[in-house]
């Protein structure tokens, strides 16, 4: 089952366009929507979940008219938006037979069988009677999961899965996550590349509510082959490389900027090759939203 979004726009009361003419093709595995705050991915999300009506636009999941039939639709979603709301007084166990109740599940010994499957499938079932108060933020995000995982949906929407998890939390979540991408579609917002790399086939990038790209990741980084280029800089001559050459990135390594610069050819004769990645895709789109080379400085 494919999701298809056509030439949807999204302007608020205050002026601001949110969206401007998305369209995406989106089959079923994971799909990265990677974009910094602001850029319209949470917007597109409750768009795409039938929370808020765009301004124009379509979006269908397979025959489903998400704009027109949102019941239906929301019997073949699952939603784990980037907060998880939580009863801290209520056990996992409890609430998830709540929600699958919620559902339509009504009959006991299914819904005991349904929520048994998901408690073991996110790695809670040793944590099933206690509280969610007492949870970690990483088991709050796997009982989210739990929750959207209720009734197989065709579609599975992830808002900003990894924010705030520690190192070990957020191998856990990508590893469920990569599992539920085999069936469903998977479309995954984030602002975080290393979460697109690790998980995705597909992607695209948006910026202030465009489109800027849309492809696969590991031809998206082919693309780039022989273009970037890293040097050691000092603070002080930082803003003259960043004036005269395409810098896409700069990180600091023991004390001192090294940068990340796209060209075509060698910049400079201190300038090594570098293997690019999947930041300078994304950096590089975010400057120029294509691919286009910066004066070659000697």
């Amino acid at each position: 089952m494919t999701l298809t979004i056509e030439n949807v726009s999204k302007t608020y009361p205050n002026g601001t366009r949110a969206l401007d003419d998305v369209s995406l093709t989106i089959p079923p595995g994971m799909f990265g929507l990677l974009g910094p705050n602001g850029a319209g991915k949470s917007t597109l999300m409750r768009t795409v979940a039938a929370l808020q009506e765009p301004d124009t636009g379509s979006v269908h999941l397979g025959d489903i008219n998400a704009l027109e039939e949102k019941q239906t639709l929301r019997k073949r979603l699952g939603y784990l938006p980037q907060e998880v709301g939580v009863y801290d007084n209520v056990s996992a166990e409890t609430l998830l037979d709540h929600f699958a109740t919620l559902k339509g599940i009504t009959d006991r010994s299914e819904r005991r069988r349904v929520v048994d499957a998901l408690l073991n499938r996110v790695n809670l079932d040793g944590a099933r009677d206690q509280n969610l108060g007492g949870y970690s933020g990483g088991m709050k995000r796997r009982f989210g999961i739990a929750v959207a995982l209720i009734g197989d949906p065709d579609l599975i929407i992830v808002d900003e899965p990894t924010a705030g998890l520690d190192p070990a939390e957020r191998v856990r979540f990508l590893n469920l996550l990569s599992e539920i991408g085999e069936d469903s579609v998977v479309l995954l917002s984030t602002h975080i590349v290393a979460d697109v790399r690790e998980l995705c086939t597909q992607m695209a990038i948006i910026r202030e509510g465009e489109i800027i790209f849309e492809g696969a990741p590991e031809a998206a980084i082919a693309d780039l082959e022989g273009q970037i280029w890293r040097k050691t800089v000092t603070k002080e001559t930082l803003p003259e490389h960043e004036e005269t050459r395409n810098v896409v990135s700069t990180k600091l390594v023991a004390g001192r900027p090294v940068i990340r610069v796209h060209a075509s050819a060698r910049p400079g004769p201190d300038f090594e090759a570098a293997d690019p990645d999947l930041e300078d895709v994304y950096f590089t789109q975010m400057r120029t939203g294509a691919r286009e080379d910066a004066p070659v400085v000697a």
